[in-house]
């Protein structure tokens, strides 16, 4: 179907007009009272079913039809109009006919005419409801074009609102980002250990049933979880050997400092991330720490970010430890089973690890990918 678009006739004079008759002495008699009014741009046509082509094919403004015609007649017509082009596109259609009985006029006006005119007419009066209906296409026609470059403005304004949302949102992610490859720098970590560590658990939220919304948001929350550790002193956080009952005293609270650099943020995104930061060393069974908090006490995004903080650490290499086996991993995940990590996350752990391996494969410490 050929569209067009909305135009203006600049004189009512030089609208398009189609004459439907299978009368020619008819169709000549209205197109000669058309032309000597000085409309130019009047069309013909005794085959009623190629009017809809005319409208689809020509920019029509008015159709001046007959009702009674063989095969298909004025009423056919119209709706045949109404299933092929929809009710707003069809140009207003003035009848003009022998039948001068008021059923036909109301059915004619039921079915979408515009106006109706009985032969033999007054031409005056007939001019005047040719250029009445045509003013009125015209300014429905201004109306929908007002609309429409309302509704660009108002489109490009989204647009550029959302630009501006996108690129706010982009600033706040590499804020956040940064500041949780800052606490991994500081304990001889990498950047892509956030990176692999945030997107498992965003794979296991999503098979867990959180809903999309929340599973990107923490995506980007849980590279925030060990913030913490910025306010660790040194001598304690890049001791080489174990750690004394003191110093795991002051490494375990670098949880509740963590929580403090977050406290006070009121976007979805700081309030997961503190929740994240207090809570991702409490354990399923109540062991763990700064609360002793346990089984759903443990916020789930805490729960999923430990399990796959504590999965990507054990198969990861580093400086100071050799990566372990994907099978050694995974059986002491599973011994921790109820202890450490709730055991339905455990199982889609398992049942997600093709998915897991392949973040692990793509963001591997050999990559090139930089964050």
């Amino acid at each position: 179907m050929k569209i067009h678009t909305s135009r203006f006739i600049d004189d009512i004079k030089q609208a398009n007009i189609l004459v439907v008759d299978h009368h020619k002495l008819n169709i000549a008699m209205i197109k000669k009272v058309l032309q000597r009014d000085g409309y130019e741009g009047v069309q013909s046509t005794q085959d009623p079913f190629s009017v809809v082509s005319f409208c689809e094919e020509e920019n029509i403004d008015l159709i001046i039809l007959d009702i009674k015609m063989p095969k298909l007649d004025g009423f056919g017509v119209i709706n045949s109009l109404r299933e092929e082009l929809g009710e707003t596109s069809i140009p207003p259609v003035l009848i003009v006919t022998d039948l001068a009985e008021q059923k036909f006029q109301r059915e004619a006006l039921t079915c979408g005419a515009r106006d109706y005119v009985v032969r033999p007419f007054d031409i005056r009066e007939f001019l005047a409801r040719v250029h009445n209906l045509l003013e009125v296409r015209q300014a429905h026609r201004i109306v929908k074009f007002q609309k429409d470059i309302l509704e660009e403005k108002v489109q490009e304004r989204t647009r550029e609102l959302r630009a501006a949302h996108d690129e706010l949102q982009d600033s706040r992610l590499e804020v956040v980002w940064r500041l949780g490859r800052a606490a991994e720098y500081r304990d001889n970590e990498t950047g892509l250990h956030i990176i692999r560590m945030s997107q498992i658990a965003a794979v296991l939220a999503r098979a867990y049933g959180m809903e999309e919304a929340a599973a990107d948001l923490l995506l980007v929350a849980s590279p925030m979880h060990d913030i913490g550790k910025l306010g660790i002193t040194d001598s304690v956080l890049l001791k080489p050997g174990k750690l004394n009952a003191e110093e795991w005293t002051i490494m375990q609270t670098h949880a509740q400092i963590g929580a403090d650099i977050l406290v006070g943020g009121h976007s979805d995104l700081m309030i997961m991330a503190r929740e994240i930061a207090l809570c991702h060393h409490e354990k399923w069974n109540g062991s763990g720490y700064p609360n002793a908090l346990k089984g759903e006490e443990i916020p789930l995004t805490a729960r999923i970010s430990a399990i796959a903080d504590v999965f990507d650490a054990l198969t990861s290499e580093r400086p100071y430890k050799k990566a372990w086996s994907l099978e050694d991993a995974l059986n002491w995940i599973h011994a921790e089973s109820g202890k450490h990590f709730e055991p339905r996350l455990v199982e889609l752990l398992e049942k997600k690890l093709p998915k897991i391996l392949e973040i692990k494969a793509k963001y591997g410490e050999t990559s090139n990918v930089i964050y």
